[in-house]
């Protein structure tokens, strides 16, 4: 187990080093519309990328999820077919968001062996990702 502080600086040690072999611009918060966010995750038991909509207001979640549901089979055969949909995703610090996103399982920030591949896939991913939300960002944003 590492302390609060040990976990820290891997994990910026993690971040750093996937910037590094990864040195693009990402589009993540900058999609132009203050509800949605392309993101990264890397944690103890998995890896995500997702696109979050996270606005206090519930109305407008459940919109812009339909939205996006209403593209899924496009996101599914064209860019993710792993992509999960959930409307009431649960933030560890108990926000609730609607989330659409791919996992990568048992792998590990601390486990520095699972690093290459999970570089690798966050990058392979979000591209995907990135290149969906550009192509239909006209219809999401409607």
């Amino acid at each position: 187990m590492f302390s609060r502080e040990e976990a820290k600086k891997i994990r910026q040690e993690f971040w750093t080093s996937f910037g590094r072999e990864y040195p693009r611009k990402w589009l993540l918060y900058n999609t132009k519309m203050k509800e949605l966010q392309l993101k990264f995750s890397f944690e103890r038991k998995l890896a995500l990328v997702s696109l979050d909509i996270s606005d206090e207001d519930e109305m407008i979640r459940a919109y812009y999820f339909k939205k996006l549901q209403s593209l899924k089979t496009i996101l599914e055969n064209e860019y993710l077919p792993e992509v999960v949909f959930d409307q009431n995703y649960l933030l560890p610090e108990g926000k609730e968001i609607a989330r659409i996103y791919v996992k990568l399982e048992n792998v590990s920030v601390y486990n520095k062996k699972d690093w290459p591949k999970v570089k690798e896939w966050l990058a392979e991913k979000m591209e995907a990702l990135e290149a969906f939300f550009v192509e239909y960002r006209d219809i999401i944003e409607q």
